[in-house]
């Protein structure tokens, strides 16, 4: 769905979002502004779900799972982050693989199965081609030059658990998502604070991290929760147009899914 939903005009968006932000940072590559310290290690899970109100008595479900490990790949300290989205059916099942620099977070290699169909890329500063030594990959040909080092749309969640979140602030970070148009900044701004009752019944006081904007004919507003304290993902809203899609991070007695389904 994200990737349907991006903003044509990154100066709009900016205009639009900024206003009444006293701080605007610029995160990119090779600044460092990333507290990569804060990020770790393990296994998360999520449970989502959207409705569309035009079929009213229908819910898709997933369950979502983002396990983060530190690897040293080619002598290379890293950071391999591997996500499974788990549906009704074989069909909306996803399996993704990214692996980035430990120090700075930029991306190096990113691999994607839907569908029975891999799409696999090796991620450089420069820019971006088809891993041909991938067995089944669909996209060996693609490539894509860049004008400035990015980060991996795909990884937001980790991305915004490493921002310097705090009152007024925002950020225009520059992203790509594989394989989808080209790089380009988002903003994201934080609109305040709540507290959550989380589903193991702690209460966790967090940041509300915003962004919004227009696709096509229709709205849309993304709104993350992250924790104050252990500065984790916990919560996600979004409207696309009347569509609407809650995420929320399972509590820690959640039973090792990943762990039952490998077993399996």
């Amino acid at each position: 769905m994200k990737q349907r939903i991006r903003p044509i005009l990154f100066c709009f968006l900016l205009l639009v979002s900024l206003r009444g932000i006293a701080q605007v940072d610029t995160i990119r590559v090779g600044d460092h502004q990333l507290l990569t310290t804060r990020l770790r290690p393990g296994l998360t899970q999520y449970l989502i779900y959207m409705q569309d109100p035009a079929h009213k008595t229908e819910l898709g479900f997933w369950y979502w799972l983002r396990d983060i490990s530190v690897e040293t790949i080619n002598g290379s300290p890293s950071i391999v982050i591997s996500q499974h989205w788990y549906g009704s059916d074989s069909t909306t099942y996803r399996e993704i693989r990214s692996v980035n620099k430990a120090d700075d977070f930029s991306p190096v290699f990113h691999k994607e199965t839907s569908l029975g169909k891999t799409r696999a890329y090796n991620w450089g500063k420069e820019k971006i081609t088809g891993a041909d030594t991938v067995a089944g990959n669909t996209i060996n040909d693609f490539t894509l030059n860049f004008k400035a080092p990015n980060y991996n749309w795909n990884l937001d969640v980790e991305t915004f658990e490493m921002l310097p979140l705090s009152e007024g602030k925002a950020f225009a970070i520059y992203f790509y998502d594989a394989g989808i148009d080209t790089p380009q900044y988002a903003v994201y701004k934080v609109t305040g604070s709540e507290v959550l009752k989380t589903l193991d019944n702690q209460e966790a006081d967090c940041w509300k991290l915003v962004t919004e904007g227009q696709y096509n004919t229709s709205r849309y507003s993304e709104t993350y929760w992250i924790s104050k304290k252990t500065h984790e993902f916990l919560k996600e809203e979004d409207h696309y147009g009347k569509v609407f899609r809650l995420k929320i991070r399972m509590p820690v007695c959640s039973p090792d899914l990943l762990q039952l389904f490998s077993a399996s």
